[in-house]
């Protein structure tokens, strides 16, 4: 389980940026002719049409498995590059360093605070914990921590360990997976480099919000708890690693206090507000796991997403809380088209198939969702409906040539793997409303012998055998 970044510029749907994790996404959307249809804001292969015969549709769901800038800079701070950064010497070079490794690149499932200066707080130089600038956290060697009799083993394989550093209050129940907490928490790497740091990190135990390292520990803490936690890569980012601040295999140390222990609140009792974006962090969370190729990760994230962008509408509802749900029906729609790509690059294509219908459901001209259907139902042999499906998504994209492409193999399909047919596409500027597919008949000579050859071989033959009774008769 991996923090999530929220500066992932390039990835699924936003609207999977990680819509369509997006993913979006990952439509989500996440190459082959299937993904080339998925949100890193918003994130499967189905091996039939090269990457570039879609690469229309890929683009689509690439930019909705993609973050979108707009959401990034509200959810959290502005990009470091911002102009008013990059000017005035030693001390705003170390402040622009910590900027660049705070609290944004990690998901917020609550507001951050009430408070206007949290993302002061997150951002400043000074230490969240300066109280507690002990040997362990300023210059200690990794190993010898790992080493460290006085710390604890959180795992039986020695590679989560913890200090207290001032324990917390008695007689209270440590929090249980499913639910919510927050904590103040900073990271750094051996050479101490902060590359997270967060005054109020809000995330619910069990889903993936954090990292593996986090969650374990956290388990093990009583509210009012101050401790550091070392993790071995392996309960952090891994092999992968988390660009551009933490490298492949790197361990990471934290000071972590828990603040506050609660249960997970009811998706439905939230503001419409809350739940877009607590829905759309998730399928951020969701695009950054397609993007590193964890699809298991981030279907689980997709699912998670999909509970909170729930709606409630109810007949006589104002025309604003309309048009909130119908914001969060959206979302909704970007969400199942990266939960679509992720079942695909898992092989999972009865889930995909209803998943996409699902999309259908809301949003019936879906192009995305129309694609992945009829190719689907092609693969299942359900030619009729499949052809259906596609003329229709051609007829949204008459110009997207991986439809085109997935056209010709049914036509095929249906024949019997034969070329006696064959699909015949316009110009898209020709096109127009009529998509009806133009099977024409194959020009390809039948094989055998011709009938006319016959003939002619008789004529030739009966020719012979009067010329040669003739000179036999004369002679």
């Amino acid at each position: 389980m991996q923090m999530v970044s929220i500066a992932l510029c390039s990835e699924m749907e936003t609207e999977p940026c990680c819509e369509d994790p997006a993913v979006e996404p990952t439509e989500p959307e996440v190459r082959d002719a299937i993904s080339e249809i998925a949100d890193r804001d918003s994130p499967i292969e189905l091996p039939c049409v090269a990457a570039e015969e879609g690469e229309g549709l890929f683009k689509k769901e690439q930019a909705e498995t993609e973050s979108c800038a707009g959401e990034r800079k509200s959810a959290e701070i502005k990009s470091p590059s911002d102009p008013e950064r990059e000017s005035g010497g030693a001390q705003c070079e170390e402040r622009r360093k910590l900027k660049k490794t705070n609290s944004w690149k990690m998901v917020r499932f609550q507001d951050p605070s009430v408070d206007d200066d949290v993302l002061e707080r997150d951002s400043s130089a000074e230490c969240l914990f300066p109280e507690y600038a002990m040997k362990e956290w300023t210059s200690s060697t990794f190993e010898e921590l790992f080493m460290a009799e006085d710390w604890q083993d959180i795992t039986e394989d020695r590679l989560l360990r913890k200090k207290v550093l001032e324990s917390g209050a008695p007689h209270i129940l440590s929090p249980t997976w499913g639910q919510e907490v927050t904590v103040k928490m900073q990271c750094v790497l051996e050479d101490r480099t902060v590359v997270e740091k967060d005054s109020k990190l809000v995330f619910v135990i069990g889903e993936g919000d954090v990292n593996q390292a986090l969650e374990e520990c956290v388990i093990s803490m009583q509210r009012g708890e101050i401790t550091l936690l070392l993790a071995d890569s392996q309960y952090a980012y891994g092999l992968l690693g988390r660009e551009p601040d933490i490298p492949a295999w790197a361990p990471l140390l934290y000071q972590l206090q828990l603040l506050d222990i609660r249960e997970k609140p009811d998706p439905l009792t939230l503001p419409i507000a809350d739940r877009i974006r607590i829905g759309n962090q998730k399928r951020e969370r969701g695009n950054f796991h397609f993007q590193r190729e964890e699809y298991c990760l981030a279907a689980k994230a997709y699912f998670m997403a999909l509970e909170v962008l729930n709606t409630r509408s109810r007949d006589g509802s104002d025309g604003s809380v309309k048009a909130e749900e119908e914001e969060v029906q959206d979302y909704r729609v970007k969400c199942l088209n990266n939960l679509a790509a992720a079942q695909l690059k898992l092989e999972q294509y009865d889930e995909a198939l209803n998943t996409s219908r699902d999309v259908l459901a809301v949003e019936p001209n879906n192009v995305k969702a129309l694609f992945r259907t009829g190719k689907l139902l092609s693969d299942k042999g359900e030619y009729k409906e499949a052809m259906e499906v596609l003329k229709k998504a051609l007829k949204l994209e008459p110009a997207t040539k991986a439809i085109h492409v997935e056209l010709s193999k049914l036509v095929k399909r249906q024949s019997g793997g034969n070329d006696t047919q064959e699909w015949r596409a316009k110009p898209a500027e020709m096109l127009g409303d009529n998509v009806t597919p133009f099977v024409i008949p194959s020009k390809k000579k039948p094989s055998g012998i011709s009938w006319k050859f016959i003939l002619g071989a008789l004529v030739v033959a009966l020719g012979s055998l009067v010329t040669s009774v003739i000179l036999t008769a004369r002679n």
